[in-house]
């Protein structure tokens, strides 16, 4: 599982445990049980029908800009699903909600968020993620110095960090794997490849076969998985969790998948994206994929569909309510959360800031 990929070889065929099809491929045993994939099935849901309440929110002008998740559901599912919430920690970019709600991020502490609400990047006491992280692959080294942090405290805790191919051109990316690799460090670098970093091509940023290929020049496993398969995704990453936490050191997954909406709420793909491209993508929809393996196996169909989306639908719709009926934010709060204890000069602008606005 854990083949060295380099550059100049043949591009990998990545590791696929569910088919387009939803069949198993030969002589795979699946590595969720059907209660587990069928759960992993409702984070999916969740977030694709939160993208969609989402982006309605953001053009009524009442969401900040906005990425969704669509199409990488099976990536970011797969991927958290392979975590112990308790020890285990999740540094995200920003397009990785189900596994922020996954570790025990309320909903409506998501939305806070993208309703400009200071409050919403407060993390809660016990949720083991890091914020939302906008500058690229700024999150990275942190990830790592997190890890290196549970190394030394023994915890037995391990991190994924997520981030894109965009993000992997990046220094900070180069530096952090560096360091990952000399320390050991229990750390498992989640590449989402989408095919995109905004408008850019993967091929304009690479001219590697796969960015997997990357991992053994840091001293460490790179492996490339189909990103829209959760049960190949959960596999894979439970194996590199499984070596971080034994002490072997960190693994780069690649996840090949691809973005079938916009960069964000504020980006027009239909300038640089082609419809044969996304034609060609849509049938590898990873909710469909797990639908279909779980209708052969008896536990799911038209009926289980529309109570679950109706579950679903309600949920966003609470989470929803409750956000909206957050104390609405104050000009103290942004200097709230930065320090354990403030510095006396963030003090005396605080004070001077809420004194002039008194």
């Amino acid at each position: 599982m854990f083949a060295q990929f380099m550059p100049d070889r043949d591009p990998v065929t990545p590791v696929q445990h569910l088919a387009p099809d939803g069949t198993l491929t030969d002589g795979v045993v699946a590595s969720m049980s059907d209660e587990e994939a069928l759960d992993a099935l409702r984070w999916m849901m969740l977030t694709r029908i939160f993208d969609t309440k989402a982006m309605s929110l953001q053009r009524q002008g009442r969401f900040g800009t906005f990425s969704q998740v669509t199409g990488q559901e099976a990536t970011i599912v797969g991927s958290a699903s392979a975590l112990d919430p308790a020890i285990d920690w999740v540094v995200p970019q920003y397009r990785e909600l189900p596994a922020l709600l996954r570790q025990g991020l309320p909903l409506e502490q998501f939305m806070l968020y993208f309703m400009g609400n200071p409050a919403g990047g407060q993390i809660p006491e016990g949720v083991n993620v890091l914020p939302i992280q906008i500058s690229l692959a700024a999150q990275i080294p942190q990830a790592v110095g997190l890890a290196w942090g549970l190394q030394l405290q023994q915890t037995g805790g391990v991190v994924v960090v997520y981030f894109g191919d965009g993000a992997s051109s990046e220094g900070d990316f180069h530096e952090a794997c560096n360091l990952a690799g000399v320390l050991k460090a229990p750390v498992v670098f989640m590449l989402s490849n989408n095919g995109w970093a905004i408008s850019t091509p993967r091929h304009k940023q690479s001219r590697a076969k796969n960015l997997a290929a990357r991992a053994p020049g840091y001293g460490f496993p790179g492996v490339v998985v189909d990103g829209n398969d959760v049960l190949g995704v959960h596999s894979v990453t439970s194996a590199a969790v499984a070596r971080a936490r034994a002490g072997d050191g960190p693994t780069l997954i690649e996840a090949i998948t691809y973005r079938m909406g916009p960069h964000n709420t504020a980006d027009d793909p239909t300038r640089y994206v082609s419809e044969g491209d996304l034609a060609a993508w849509r049938p590898l929809d990873p909710i469909e994929r797990v639908q279909r393996y779980l209708a052969a196996r008896g536990r799911w169909d038209d009926t289980i569909r529309a109570r679950i989306e109706g579950e679903l639908a309600r949920e966003v719709d609470r989470a929803l309510a409750v956000a909206r009926a957050a104390p609405a934010p104050n000009a103290a709060q942004i200097f709230e959360h930065v320090y354990v204890d403030p510095p006396a000069t963030l003090c005396r602008q605080r004070g001077a800031r809420l004194e002039s606005l008194a």
